[in-house]
């Protein structure tokens, strides 16, 4: 029920206007829907902007790791990902190190892909972590 009134919050949120996230609620995949997706081999470019600990232990098949976004050199590696796609490429970035509110690393990577001319950038929707929100669904992983 908290979670479920934490995610309510923050789409009213989006919706008023309020926040200050760089995307919208249009730039948001649901983990149903990506992992429908990955299971079809229909999945988009994936990017990990987090901790490589934590994508070694699991992370979404075919997702590159690119490191904490938060970090210059994750973002830089991020930006050189990037590069070799063409600017209408759909990619989906994700992280799901601790609570969507407090993840360090998925706002800057939105905002470079953004800067770099990608328009269809997409956020995995990861409101408590990766393990809760993905691996305890039963979504796809690989160690």
């Amino acid at each position: 029920m908290k979670r479920l009134l934490g995610l309510l919050a923050a789409a009213l949120t989006l919706a008023a206007g309020q926040g200050s996230e760089p995307w919208t609620p249009a730039d948001l995949i649901q983990p149903e829907v990506l992992a429908k997706a990955v299971q079809a081999k229909t999945a988009p470019h994936i990017f990990y902007v987090g901790y490589p600990v934590l994508y070694r232990a699991a992370h979404i098949p075919g997702a590159l790791l690119t490191g904490p976004a938060a970090k210059e050199s994750g973002l830089a590696g991020f930006r050189t990902a990037l590069a070799k796609l063409p600017n209408d490429a759909e990619i989906v970035i994700y992280c799901g190190c601790c609570p969507w509110d407090k993840c360090p690393n998925v706002r800057p990577a939105f905002k470079a892909a953004r800067d770099l001319g990608y328009q269809r950038v997409k956020l995995l929707v990861i409101p408590t972590n990766v393990h809760t929100d993905w691996v305890t669904k039963g979504y796809p992983v690989e160690p």
